[in-house]
């Protein structure tokens, strides 16, 4: 099955699901989760364990595994992977995976993983957090017998992965194109049914649709312009797609720890600045709608608050007159050219960073480029390769970015990811999430009171709590909620998701998420 799911000019072996430049499908495919949050039924699917509980006043959750599961070399799978994995984060910094909320740092809450027996797993908390349920849930597991002796796991390429997941054999790999086949041990009976999966190498949307639409690949994850007409008209019986708005927000990141994007005032004036309706219409082509200020993207519909909705729609309506008085306040006085400066006189003059071949973000980075210049602010769009963009933001070196955020079950993912000392890294240190280096007191009090109860109501109102402080504090732009892209051809294989039959997302996104997993197993050559 050929897929698109990653763009990249030539490829670069490395299968190390704990870092963020792997191959697909590293994370989710070759390495496999406890249990996978589905975001379209809202409901825990067990994957290599068959189901949790909880205990001690929610300080105590325990896994029950599969018995039947075996690495792909043979091995068995077992307890003491789990452990292993996950004591990993406290021994290595820098491993990236939702494991390491658990693990480590000062705002780490797991206190002690044991594995009483080989299909037993207990994490002991040192305080009550009832979102870590999904923390520890999604972490992919990796196999002691191989991993403990790799000296160093932030610099191992893991060429030859053993995994549990459904594809895990490396049969080609060259600049161009690399394959990936099934899993000879895998633990579900006669799946996957496809041999493998295959990956040419596309540098942009532009390359990556063009195959798409001549029916070259058979899963793809790629925007396209205009769709129905540019895609599904030229097979009509085979071309689908499906776009849920259900993705993680796209944001302007602006780096906050460096002026004047650490005046919150300053950023509030970029928001008003942006012209989102053309954004969403000609670069997005219509696909999403515009942002609203919490961020929120539109897959918690129980938890969104359209009173603050409403309160912070002044910070997402284009107002420039009211831009320029918050830029002019701020001390940020024009100067030759129209160009705002800093008190020490330094020209408000930025890059604003994207990743070349993303067409749809492309776009949308040089409509804002165009509204920045009304207030005085010249922001140059920048496109780089993507690993040389994602090392960029990871690390904290950008002035302005366009780029992703988190979602989850709840908004606890995203208000982490925002703005909390939980997600924080120096700048200069690769951040999974937080590339802007925001911290807000209020926010991480506020995400420990929703930790600490398990209670729908109340954890319904502190995430009001948290959306207000979003609008107030306004750590990064919110641009327009992520449409999941997914498109699909049904002449060689059958069984694809769509908004007939929505069992899962199917977006292959680059780097993979759990619901992909049950793609992959459903799917199967006509």
């Amino acid at each position: 099955m050929t897929v698109s799911a990653q763009q990249q000019a030539t490829w670069v072996r490395n299968f190390n699901p704990f870092v963020g430049d792997n191959r697909f499908p590293t994370v989710n495919g070759v390495y496999e989760p406890l249990m996978i949050y589905n975001t379209i039924k809202g409901e825990l699917v067990p994957w290599l364990a068959t189901g949790y509980e909880w205990g001690d006043g929610n300080r105590k959750l325990t896994f029950k595994l599969r018995d039947d599961v075996q690495w792909s070399d043979g091995q068995p799978f077992t307890a003491r992977d789990v452990v292993f994995t996950f004591n990993l984060f406290k021994e290595h910094t820098g491993l990236q995976g939702p494991g390491g909320q658990a693990m480590t740092g000062e705002t780490a809450y797991i206190e002690s993983v044991t594995a009483p027996d080989d299909t037993t797993v207990e994490f002991t908390f040192a305080q009550a957090f009832t979102p870590g349920l999904y923390d520890i849930a999604n972490q992919n597991i990796v196999p002691e017998h191989i991993w403990k002796d790799v000296a160093d796991p932030l610099k191992f390429t893991n060429e030859n992965p053993v995994g549990t997941g459904p594809f895990t054999e490396v049969a080609v790999f060259q600049n161009q194109v690399y394959e990936v086949h099934r899993n000879p041990n895998y633990w579900q009976p006669g799946k996957p049914a496809v041999q493998g999966l295959r990956f040419p190498a596309y540098p942009g949307n532009d390359q990556a649709n063009l195959a798409t639409i001549n029916g070259e690949n058979d899963w793809a994850g790629n925007f396209i312009p205009d769709i129905e007409q540019t895609f599904v008209a030229k097979d009509p019986e085979h071309f689908g797609y499906w776009f849920p708005s259900t993705g993680a927000t796209v944001m302007l990141y602006l780096n906050t720890t460096r002026a004047p994007f650490d005046n919150v005032d300053v950023r509030k004036a970029i928001s008003m600045a942006l012209n989102r309706d053309q954004i969403v219409e000609v670069a997005m082509y219509g696909y999403t709608h515009p942002a609203d200020a919490t961020g929120l993207s539109d897959a918690y519909p129980n938890y969104k608050s359209e009173r603050v909705v409403q309160a912070g729609s002044e910070l997402v309506t284009r107002n420039i007159e009211r831009a320029n008085q918050l830029l002019d306040a701020a001390g940020l006085t024009r100067g030759a050219g129209g160009i705002r400066q800093l008190p020490d006189g330094t020209p408000l003059r930025y890059d604003l960073n994207v990743v070349s071949g993303w067409t749809d973000w492309v776009s949308a980075c040089q409509i804002m480029a165009q509204n920045l210049r009304e207030v005085g602010i010249e922001a140059t769009v920048r496109t780089y390769d993507f690993s040389a963009w994602f090392e960029r933001v990871q690390k904290g070196d950008f002035d302005m970015s366009i780029g992703w955020s988190s979602g989850g079950a709840t908004p606890f993912n995203y208000y982490r990811s925002q703005m909390s000392q939980r997600s924080f890294r120096p700048v200069g240190e690769a951040a999974g999430e937080n590339w802007h280096r925001y911290v807000s007191q209020r926010a991480d009090e506020l995400l420990n009171q929703f930790a600490a109860t398990s209670d729908l109501a109340e954890q319904q109102q502190i995430a009001e709590q948290l959306q207000q402080t979003f609008v107030d504090e306004l750590p990064a732009v919110p641009l327009f909620p992520g449409p999941m892209w997914y498109e699909y051809n049904t002449r060689r294989f059958e069984g694809f998701p769509n908004e007939e039959n929505p069992y899962a997302v199917g977006s292959p996104f680059g780097m993979g998420t759990p619901e992909q997993l049950i793609l992959m197993t459903t799917v199967k050559p006509k």
